[in-house]
């Protein structure tokens, strides 16, 4: 081979050898890449098992359950179409729930919010004892069963004998239609206020203080640094907040049972409570599927709303 023969296949001899080269990279890459999502996804597996299990499997055979009329009256389930649906827009009891769980979700997921969020930034703003004390305080509530709740607010709201009745015994918060719904709503602004101030906690903690020391710098302190600076950037807590506080509005029903179990009359009977009522004591598994499915489906279109807005607003550092 003469000279220059050598000088041209020289370079093409080393091109083709890169380009093996960048090939069995891109190759090693692709099933490092593989390997990685299967371990991710093994890891995964045993709470996908439950979830499917306890979540979405009940879910579906809830809505195919809500189309067959299932009561006392049928041997077998009876396909029955809309009817079940049809037969709630007639219910007054259930349009009564769902105005009691709106009540309770307007008024108990901002006031816990708001809540959280200030009791985070006080016990952040003592010392290292301040806030241990502060923050045990706080906190206390949600360590406590819903159930034990539920039974210390019944001796605060007793008349005579209860703590209110010492103010005033003539009071009878949970025994009056127009109070009881507040009375259980403020047990449930207690009960869940503390919990949502440890995600405020770690939301803030989160925060670089370097943020914090420009904003002195430039003048900034009190309430107009919590608003320009403190509150945009706990926005993806308060996204991840809001869906608990909202999922924790319509889920409860312990406390209904204990208290009021949804009385007087309906005053305070919730959409799960009355779920459970129409499933387990007047045995209508058709008419209280048809019921979960609509509860489901409101949770899941709040929830997507909510979170697909705050989204593209929110800041993440």
């Amino acid at each position: 081979m003469s000279t220059a023969q050598q000088v041209l296949t020289g370079p093409m001899i080393q091109s083709g050898t890169s380009r093996v080269s960048l090939t069995v990279i891109q190759e090693r890459a692709r099933k490092k890449k593989w390997k990685n999502s299967f371990r991710a996804w093994l890891l995964l597996l045993p709470s996908l098992i439950f979830l499917g299990i306890f979540t979405v499997y009940p879910i579906i055979q809830s809505l195919i359950s809500s189309f067959y009329k299932d009561d006392l009256s049928t041997v077998q389930p009876v396909f029955t179409g809309l009817a079940n649906y049809q037969a709630l827009l007639m219910d007054p009891v259930f349009w009564e729930c769902m105005k009691n769980n709106l009540l309770i979700a307007v008024v108990t997921v901002p006031a816990s919010i708001l809540l959280g969020v200030a009791m985070a930034s006080f016990s952040n703003s003592l010392g290292k004892w301040g806030k241990t004390v502060t923050r045990i305080g706080f906190i206390y509530p949600t360590f406590i069963p819903l159930v034990a709740a539920a039974n210390i607010w019944m001796f605060i709201y007793t008349p005579i004998y209860g703590l209110l009745g010492y103010i005033n015994s003539s009071w009878r918060l949970l025994a009056d239609g127009k109070t009881a719904i507040w009375a259980i709503i403020v047990m449930l602004i207690w009960k869940q206020a503390g919990y949502l101030m440890l995600f405020y906690i770690a939301g803030l903690n989160g925060i670089s203080k370097e943020v914090f020391e420009a904003a002195e710098i430039d003048g900034a302190t009190g309430f107009r640094r919590f608003k320009a600076i403190t509150w945009p950037l706990l926005k993806p807590t308060t996204m991840y907040v809001f869906i608990i506080a909202l999922t924790s509005a319509f889920k409860t029903v312990d406390h209904l049972y204990i208290m009021t179990k949804g009385g007087p009359g309906n005053a305070t009977n919730m959409l799960l409570f009355y779920i459970y009522q129409t499933g387990f004591d007047y045995w209508n598994n058709g008419k209280a599927s048809a019921m979960t499915v609509i509860l489901v489906g409101i949770l899941l279109i709040v929830t997507a709303v909510k979170f697909f807005y705050d989204d593209r607003h929110a800041y993440y550092n």
